[in-house]
C-alpha cells in the first residue's frame, strides 16, 4: 500500500512507475496488491521515490543472520534510473513508445499496401485484404489511444482524485 500512496502523491500511473523503475507493470501491481518483493526490486522502487531504502523494506526473515542478509542486499542493487530524473525518464519513455508507434503506422502501410496488390493479382473479386486491414487498423489504433493518452479518465490523475475522495483529504 505505501509503493501505491508513493506512486499516486506523484501522481504516477503504474505504466510510469513501471518504466521509471525498470519493473514490469505486472510486478507494480503484485506489491500494490500486498505480495511480496525481492530486495532488489524494493531497492528499485525506494531510488525512484528517491526515499530511503528502509521505508519500503519488509521485515527481515528469521532464517538469514545479519551479514547474509547485508550481502544478499548488495548483491542485488541496481541505480533504477542511472542519474535522469523522473521527469526526464518518463519523457524518454514516452518518445520511445511514439516511435514504436508510428513505425507500427509504417508497417501497416506498407505490408496492408503489398497485401492489396496481392489481393488484386489472386482474387479481385473478393476484396478479402479488407479484413486484415480493419483487424490490424483496430489494434493500431487501441496503440494510438494509450500512446497520446487520448482516454483522460481512469488515468493517473482520476485515480489520485479517487482516492482523496474517499480518503476526505488530499495525499500527503
Amino acid at each position: 500500500m505505501l509503493v501505491q500512496k508513493l506512486r499516486l502523491q506523484r501522481g504516477w500511473s503504474q505504466q510510469q512507475l513501471a518504466d521509471l523503475s525498470g519493473l514490469s507493470i505486472r510486478t507494480i501491481q503484485r506489491i500494490e496488491n500486498g505480495q511480496s518483493a525481492s530486495v532488489e526490486t524494493m531497492k528499485s522502487l525506494a531510488s525512484v521515490f528517491e526515499i530511503d531504502f528502509a521505508q519500503l523494506q519488509p521485515e527481515p526473515e528469521m532464517n538469514l543472520s545479519d551479514s547474509d542478509a547485508t550481502a544478499q542486499q548488495s548483491a542485488n542493487y541496481r541505480p533504477a534510473n542511472s542519474g535522469a530524473s523522473a521527469d526526464e525518464v518518463l519523457a524518454m519513455k514516452h518518445v520511445a513508445n511514439l516511435k514504436d508507434f508510428y513505425m507500427k503506422v509504417v508497417c501497416y502501410f506498407l505490408i496492408v499496401g503489398f497485401l492489396v496488390v496481392v489481393n488484386y493479382m489472386t482474387s479481385p473479386n473478393y476484396w478479402w485484404v479488407v479484413w486484415v486491414a480493419l483487424g490490424w487498423g483496430l489494434s493500431l489504433a487501441l496503440k494510438a489511444v494509450r500512446v497520446f493518452g487520448l482516454v483522460p479518465f481512469l488515468g493517473a490523475d482520476w485515480e489520485k482524485k479517487q482516492v482523496e475522495k474517499r480518503l476526505g483529504r488530499p495525499l500527503k
